[in-house]
């Protein structure tokens, strides 16, 4: 049509023709590639006047001797080849052409040889089961999951109660623990979700000083009428300690295992200090500093690793230097299984606060010192009116005979610790022993912070040998009538003393 001008639109090429193209480009681009490494060679090494010249030139000996009859016989039995190279294009250019992109070839298949041997971990997902746990209420109306194990209330010859450490929850307990080993020794293990974790409520204001009081409502509502032995391990110590210094009189014992302690604490010396702050990694030390003085901050952490859904590997999420035998240990299929599980209760709510708070707990001011649990005689306080309370005190144990009066923890305190362990090092445990040197120390050799708690049988039945002696089984029928018989003239003798002292009293006579 007239008045109309035609475009020429390009014609769309097809897959083959391109990658056609696309090998011709490459082709082209590898034999420059060929000649500019020839020209560098030339010009840097192959000079007239450079030592490869002078031995290896056209007029050398070595290649009138040696290097001219091989190469004859080479190009000789090779000459065919050059048959199949373009006849435009010089043979020992093509042939440098072919063996650089040979050697590439190789490189590459070798890197994808290691790649494929090296299967890439599957991410699992965290799973969010149904609530299993037994509850309690306490006082001021908050519900606390426990778990019971062992051997029941009235046949366990003793109890043990087990505060869980950081991102772990009521089911960790003494992880491998065998019921037959609980059976054997008469032990009811009890353990129960921190406040905020698990099946557990949030607690609005919480400190130690509450935690001991969780531990104490805990035995009440179960039926725990003895004293009971508290288990600390790791970063759950700080629990334990917390029982020593409120609820000392419900203790019979306790037993810590990788003690932790505050790392800021002001009684550490310089080389306790040092010995503990150089075994961990940056990222730690960071978190830390984050706790005690930016805790919110700790949230944004939190949130891209426990708390994002997904599972990963403990000491990456926690920042552990771990050893090769603790390595080891949690790459066990068994161990990460139980791990998994573990931590998958302990963040069953999706609460970050619970595990800034324990974090901000371990280092943040205590409310009290290791020293305020050192067996010492109790210190009269200053002042006109503590003075006259002293001194009716005294005069009231000359009268009654009283014993003096004392302060600190009057039970076993026992401590493992493994000297190959960086999560806790051994200097918090010499610092806990220089505070407190009433306590037993058992140090083990080439131990980890894990390989001697998680799943090991012997290691068990050594720590139970060690607090209660030589298994006795569960009580028995006659032992329990025994105990309630002791129970009952126990309650007796106190009426009884109850009433000498009504009947003494000049006062209560008149009444």
């Amino acid at each position: 049509m007239a008045g109309t001008s035609r475009v020429r639109v390009p014609e769309q090429l097809s897959l083959r023709d391109k990658i056609t193209e696309f090998m011709k480009a490459a082709a082209e681009i590898t034999v420059a590639f060929g000649k500019g490494c020839r020209d560098i060679v030339q010009q840097s090494v192959v000079k007239e006047d450079s030592y490869i010249a002078r031995k290896f030139s056209k007029g050398s000996y070595l290649l009138r001797r040696i290097g001219k009859p091989c190469c004859d016989c080479v190009r000789h039995k090779l000459r065919f080849f050059n048959h199949f190279l373009p006849e435009d294009k010089d043979p020992l250019h093509s042939w440098l052409v072919i063996l650089v992109v040979t050697l590439i070839a190789f490189a590459v298949l070798k890197i994808n040889a290691r790649q494929n041997a090296s299967p890439v971990p599957l991410i699992k997902k965290v799973f969010l089961h149904p609530p299993s746990a037994s509850l309690i209420v306490l006082p001021d109306g908050r519900y606390l999951a426990y778990k019971e194990q062992g051997v029941s209330a009235e046949r366990a010859r003793f109890s043990l109660i087990v505060p869980h450490t950081f991102l772990s929850s009521r089911l960790a307990g003494i992880p491998g623990l065998k019921a037959s080993l609980l059976e054997e020794f008469g032990i009811r293990l009890l353990t129960y979700d921190l406040p905020g974790f698990g099946e557990s409520d949030p607690h609005p204001n919480r400190n130690l000083k509450s935690s001991a009081m969780d531990m104490l409502h805990l035995a009440n509502a179960v039926g725990v009428n003895d004293k009971f032995w508290v288990v600390g391990y790791s970063s759950g110590s700080l629990h334990a300690w917390a029982a020593l210094r409120y609820i000392p009189d419900r203790l019979a014992g306790a037993a810590m295992f990788a003690p932790m302690v505050n790392p800021y604490d002001t009684m550490m010396t310089k080389e306790e200090r040092r010995g503990t702050w150089e075994k961990w990694t940056r990222k730690r030390k960071f978190m830390y500093f984050l706790a005690r003085r930016f805790p919110s901050f700790l949230t944004y952490f939190y949130h891209r690793s426990f708390l994002s859904g997904k599972h990963g590997q403990i000491d990456k999420w926690l920042s552990l230097s771990l050893g090769k035998r603790d390595r080891a240990l949690i790459e066990d299929p068994i161990n990460e299984e139980f791990w998994q599980r573990d931590v998958e209760e302990s963040i069953r709510q999706g609460n970050v606060k619970p595990f800034v708070e324990e974090a901000a707990l371990q280092v943040s001011n205590w409310g009290f010192s290791l020293a305020d649990l050192k067996l010492q005689k109790k210190r009269r306080e200053k002042g006109m009116l503590n003075w006259l309370k002293y001194m009716i005190n005294w005069l009231e144990s000359l009268l009654n005979e009283a014993k003096e009066e004392y302060t600190g923890f009057l039970g076993p305190i026992h401590l493992w610790q493994g000297m190959d362990d960086s999560v806790v090092p051994p200097s918090m445990t010499d610092f806990v022993h220089r505070v407190l040197p009433g306590a037993a120390v058992h140090k083990l050799p080439y131990e980890g912070h894990f390989t001697y708690v998680y799943f090991c049988h012997e290691c068990h039945r050594q720590i139970f040998t060690t607090l209660f002696g030589t298994p006795q089984g569960p009580l028995n029928t006659i032992e329990i009538d025994q105990a309630l018989v002791e129970g009952d003239s126990k309650e007796q003798e106190e009426t009884e003393k109850q009433e000498e002292v009504k009947l003494g009293d000049p006062a209560m006579k008149s009444k």
